[in-house]
């Protein structure tokens, strides 16, 4: 009896140590063939090729306005944000479903600034990104499907509509900046090229202002892009100082001086509205996985600055910011941003300033805080 007990128990012990091995093995086993997995993506891009906002005096294709409208997103434009959703699909077509479902509501959604350009970028990006399929098609000629897209009125946009002029503490540090002598050094040797542009264009010389001459910048290019004849002045070289000028007074708004500050007030608001869908989707029941903001320029620089992470050129057409969000097989998130700038090329991997490009959430997020207010309106 005292062999069959001692038996029993070899028995036993040598089950349950083939039990623990077979655990161990599963852990192992789940260990090296477990994926990091992607959880959540939010993209913030630059509207599409549109008519000019607004003519210089000389212009002479001011008949433009009256056959196709102000601020109106061209054939061109909408092709290149169709094409920005087509790269989407690619890009998530084993994240998001190829079916454009009304469940999908809760898993896709796109907020665009309320200027028919973004709101018209919004929805040629979202034709590109969910084309209908089979039982969708409601009319076999015409692959669309309306998908939502919201939008609040400018006056009210405290997320998108960047530079927010509406804060005085940021007008403050604005003068602050323009009278800084690292501007006033930069912008120096643009004096006499800004009064060329006046007597060119006629505008008077005080009222070209850091928004006119965006403007003038997208006309010119808007009219060279759609073959329209330019004046004799306007010249390759006169459109690059152009642009080279626009970005001096993009980096003026969100940088230069008291970047922090500025940030606090302007870019870091999109970014900590980002986070925030970002944190929501560790949770189980969460369900969203993409929110797309359809904007301006002056959005990405104004985001890039608070990221510091700008490399001082104008975003392009379609340019688009991407941050991804993995659980990594250890269970840890990381955020990945890639930018966009080019539609031949793959988007750049960015890497935020402290961290490595795939950066710990937690890390990230400490890296960020300087540049989120917690008061907007306190603060301003």
């Amino acid at each position: 009896k005292a062999t069959l007990r001692m038996r029993a128990r070899q028995l036993v012990c040598g089950i349950w140590s083939l039990c623990f091995m077979f655990c161990l093995f599963c852990v192992f086993l789940h260990q090296t063939t477990a994926k990091r997995k992607l959880k959540f993506v939010s993209v913030v891009f630059r509207h599409g090729d549109h008519t000019p906002q607004e003519f210089f005096p000389t212009d002479k294709h001011k008949e433009v306005a009256r056959q196709q409208g102000y601020g109106q997103l061209t054939k061109l434009g909408i092709q290149q944000q169709y094409e920005l959703g087509q790269y989407l699909r690619r890009r998530y077509s084993y994240f998001l479903s190829v079916v454009y479902k009304q469940c999908e509501a809760s898993t896709i959604y796109v907020q665009s600034t309320d200027c028919d350009h973004t709101l018209m970028s919004a929805q040629a990006s979202l034709a590109g990104l969910y084309p209908p399929t089979q039982g969708q098609i409601w009319n076999p000629r015409i692959l669309w499907q309306p998908i939502p897209v919201h939008t609040v009125p400018l006056s009210h946009d405290n997320l998108l509509y960047l530079p927010f002029s509406h804060c005085p503490k940021y007008n403050k540090l604005l003068r602050e900046t323009f009278a800084t002598r690292d501007f006033q050094r930069q912008l120096k040797q643009y004096r006499p090229f800004l009064k060329f542009l006046a007597t060119h264009t006629g505008y008077p010389l005080k009222k070209l202002n850091s928004e006119r001459i965006w403007k003038l910048s997208d006309t010119l290019q808007y009219e060279d892009i759609n073959n329209y004849t330019l004046p004799v002045w306007a010249t390759h070289g006169v459109r690059t100082k152009l642009i080279k000028l626009s970005e001096l007074l993009l980096q003026a708004e969100f940088g230069f001086h008291k970047q922090i500050q500025k940030s606090r007030l302007q870019g870091g608001i999109l970014l900590k509205n980002i986070l925030k869908h970002i944190s929501d989707a560790r949770k189980p029941s969460h369900q969203r996985k993409m929110v797309m903001y359809s904007a301006h320029a002056a959005t990405i620089v104004a985001l890039q600055m608070a990221l510091s992470i700008f490399n001082g050129k104008l975003p392009p057409y379609s340019a688009c910011h991407f941050f991804e969000l993995y659980q990594e097989k250890n269970g840890q998130y990381t955020i990945e941003m890639y930018y966009r700038n080019n539609s031949l090329r793959d988007p750049h991997p960015l890497t935020l300033p402290g961290c490595k490009f795939r950066c710990p959430l937690e890390r990230f997020t400490q890296l960020v805080s300087p540049v989120l207010a917690h008061h907007w309106t306190r603060e301003c």
